[in-house]
């Protein structure tokens, strides 16, 4: 305890000394964050795909396999595939980096990764054929490149994603990459940068998939780290706080929530190219400082 008593102090001095250097009381209260939760998702079911190597879409009869420019359906029950979806190589759509359900469609996001300037369309398809049924072009976007969203009301919650290596920016790195808010007709109304020690963790690369959860927290995993990250939006300020880290047997990419069973969701480890599915734990959070982003 003394040790502890001790290192703590050799902390706290510098940030007095620091505070009372810009004219602030050496008693000034300092900013704590929440500790962030260390848990553990709890496998239910894994199906092999060999196209999932970007990410998985869910219902409740079946998985839908993404990979660069190929969506593939299975069902859930048996494991045998029912429909696929090929793009051309270097064809029109060239980097499919996640997808989701909304009623009879699949949503997903697209990219002209590795390819610069940013450049995103959302990609639309008929869920039982896999015809692709329309497109929404954004465009070139100095925000990044649009890796991820999910619907929030009538607005869109949107990941943009930088990075450190070739297919980055020079004059930006992947701390550049965060979450925006869009209306209905996809202009920016909002948004947030992530925090620090995510970027940090998620380097050279940026989040590669995300989602709202059941809860109302927003969920993200990395490019490559078998762990889905808890995060909500801050009470005042630019970044979200990071509530927990969730150690899951999936190595990043994108990922989708069960709707048909409640905290439960499917990611895929891309080395094996195997979808696989998780119960989620609970996470708290600290209403000084947080709130869920939808209720």
């Amino acid at each position: 305890m003394r040790r502890i008593a001790v290192a703590a102090l050799a902390v706290l001095l510098p940030i007095a000394a620091a505070a009372a250097q810009r004219g602030l009381p050496a008693d000034w209260p300092v900013y704590q964050p929440p500790e962030v939760q260390q848990l553990e998702a709890v496998e239910t079911a894994r199906l092999s795909a060999r196209e999932a190597g970007q990410g998985v879409a869910v219902d409740d009869a079946h998985v839908y396999a993404v990979g660069n420019f190929v969506i593939a359906r299975y069902n859930r029950a048996t494991g045998e595939r029912e429909a696929i979806w090929r793009g051309e190589r270097g064809g029109l759509i060239g980097h499919l980096n996640s997808c989701f359900v909304e009623v009879a469609e699949l949503w997903c996001a697209n990219s002209n990764h590795p390819r610069l300037p940013f450049a995103n369309s959302v990609e639309i398809f008929d869920k039982t054929t896999l015809k692709h049924a329309r497109s929404i072009p954004l465009g070139i976007m100095d925000e990044g490149s649009l890796v991820w969203f999910d619907r929030m009301g009538s607005d869109w919650i949107v990941g943009l994603a930088h990075y450190n290596d070739e297919t980055g920016l020079a004059f930006k790195n992947n701390s550049f990459a965060g979450v925006q808010l869009h209306d209905e007709r996809w202009r920016r109304i909002g948004g947030w940068a992530l925090p620090p020690q995510l970027v940090e963790r998620m380097a050279p690369q940026a989040a590669s998939g995300g989602a709202i959860g059941p809860d109302g927290l927003l969920y993200m995993m990395g490019h490559d780290q078998p762990e889905m990250y808890v995060l909500a939006r801050p009470t005042m300020g630019p970044y979200l706080i990071h509530l927990a880290t969730i150690a899951i047997a999936a190595e990043g990419q994108a990922f989708d929530f069960d709707e048909s069973r409640p905290g439960e969701l499917c990611a895929i480890s891309r080395p094996v190219r195997e979808i696989r599915c998780f119960r989620l734990p609970q996470v708290s959070i600290d209403p000084r400082y947080a709130r869920r982003l939808r209720d």
